[in-house]
């Protein structure tokens, strides 16, 4: 049997001061954004929505330490976390392919563009031919911190289980946090997609955000976190 690895989270007073400075920076962001151009705030949260999503998924990953393990097992940890990504960048709009359609791309969309936003929302957008990509910071910054948070999770399951990948999908309370976190994730980005006909789609897929965040942070149920001894699913 494996022995599982208690992870040990980073100790939050050395992250206060950190965090604390974040904070400052976003409101300087904010402050300067709005001194600085003829935008006006109509609805405060939205304002505010880029920065929970940053600093939440931040805390939670600073205090995530990734287990000590071998190779293979960062690997296989590496591979799923980027599925993991792609699949939630893809739901969310962020990245997708061009190709396919029945109607080919106008030309005039072609190629990189820049619009505007308050910090956080500004989005960068590349469309070619064959893809696009759609850079919105926030969404962005927050989707690769769940991507690290999945991979210390699997990096953390797979200690507890001996039989690979299979073992991990099979080992239900090793997986449930991390597929149910992809579940929430997806259906934030499906949401935002659906963002025209859902009146409080910014704020159902925070939600969305913070449950994944908070479910691959405290992982209930995780073998690793409920005892030091052996552990199977």
């Amino acid at each position: 049997m494996a022995h599982s690895t208690r992870r040990t989270a980073r100790p939050w007073p050395t992250g206060a001061g950190l965090l604390a400075a974040v904070v400052a920076l976003e409101g300087v962001l904010v402050a300067g954004y709005f001194l600085a151009t003829p935008g006006t705030v109509t609805v405060p949260r939205y304002v505010l929505y880029p920065f929970v999503w940053i600093d939440a998924v931040l805390v939670a990953a600073y205090r995530t330490p990734t287990p000590s393990a071998p190779p293979r097992r960062h690997l296989l940890a590496g591979g799923l976390a980027a599925g993991y990504f792609l699949l939630l960048a893809n739901w969310a709009g962020l990245i997708g392919l061009t190709v396919g359609g029945h109607h080919p791309i106008p030309e005039g969309v072609l190629g990189l563009s820049v619009g505007a936003g308050s910090p956080g929302w500004a989005r960068v957008r590349l469309i070619t031919e064959a893809f696009y990509v759609s850079v919105v910071p926030y969404r962005v910054i927050g989707y690769l911190g769940l991507t690290y948070l999945v991979y210390a999770a699997i990096v953390d399951a797979t200690g507890v289980v001996t039989s690979g990948a299979l073992g991990f999908v099979s080992c239900l309370s090793c997986s449930a946090p991390i597929f149910a976190s992809a579940v929430t994730g997806v259906l934030g980005g499906w949401v935002t997609l659906m963002s025209t006909a859902i009146a409080y789609s910014v704020d159902i897929s925070t939600v969305a955000f913070l449950a994944s965040v908070a479910l691959l942070y405290w992982r209930p149920g995780f073998p690793s976190l409920g005892s030091d001894g052996d552990g199977a699913g």
